[in-house]
């Protein structure tokens, strides 16, 4: 094989062949110059567009004693929000997995996003009449409500390595977040299950003693005649 055939081969000599002749092409591989599959999903854009706008609202939180989403499930560390619920921005969440990923980087470890920026958020200019359906596409966001992990870490770290790239993820986040781990109890709103806290004593509509009263000290009864002695 000379050097012009060592640099043309495969279908690169398909350029170089007449057409019309398909002898040429009888013992050749067919080559694919494009994919069938599907692009993979991302996290922070959807792969389709909404079909109608959303409206702002307000991130869904449970009422009926749900715990959902409030432990880790995949990873051995968790980063979740504890203070107020709020929306997240594609962009806010990008940075703080960059954030991650650089202090980690050259570490074996899988990094799980937990949520999705699927909600979209339009803005309308100045001297524009009340109504929906007149803003423009301006950015994802995501839901996020309170007590909820937004990112997972899975892999051969340290826990103060973990708890270092979450705490400067944290900082690139509106709001207060907390490191937790995987065997730390679920969260019921702002409450945290254990120590004798249960998911069925939160769903008691009357507490009588209330929560946590044993622990308190009694206060000593009066009488109403002490009351009316003393006046």
């Amino acid at each position: 094989m000379n050097l012009q055939s060592r640099m043309f081969r495969g279908s690169q000599l398909a350029f170089l062949r007449p057409f019309g002749s398909p002898a040429y092409f009888a013992g050749l591989p067919i080559s694919r110059y494009f994919s069938t599959s599907s692009p993979a999903l991302d996290w922070l854009t959807p792969k389709y567009p909404e079909k109608s706008k959303s409206p702002k609202g307000r991130p869904h939180v449970a009422t009926g004693g749900s715990s959902r989403g409030t432990t880790v499930v995949w990873g051995d560390y968790g980063l979740r929000m504890k203070d107020h619920d709020r929306r997240l921005s594609a962009a806010s969440l990008k940075i703080a997995e960059e954030t991650i990923r650089r202090r980690l980087r050259g570490m074996r470890y899988k990094l799980y996003p937990r949520v999705s920026a699927n909600i979209g958020v339009y803005t309308k200019g100045n001297e524009q009449r009340m109504g929906k359906g007149k803003g423009k596409f301006d950015y994802w966001t995501a839901r996020v409500p309170v007590s909820r992990i937004v990112f997972e870490l899975k892999g051969d770290l340290h826990e103060k390595i973990a708890r270092e790239a979450f705490r400067l993820a944290g900082h690139k986040l509106p709001g207060l977040w907390e490191f937790v781990k995987k065997d730390d109890p679920p969260v019921v709103g702002l409450t945290k299950l254990g120590n004798g806290v249960t998911l069925e004593s939160l769903k008691r509509a009357r507490r009588n003693p209330p929560l946590g009263a044993e622990k308190l000290n009694p206060l000593p009864k009066t009488d109403s005649s002490d009351l009316s002695a003393s006046q």
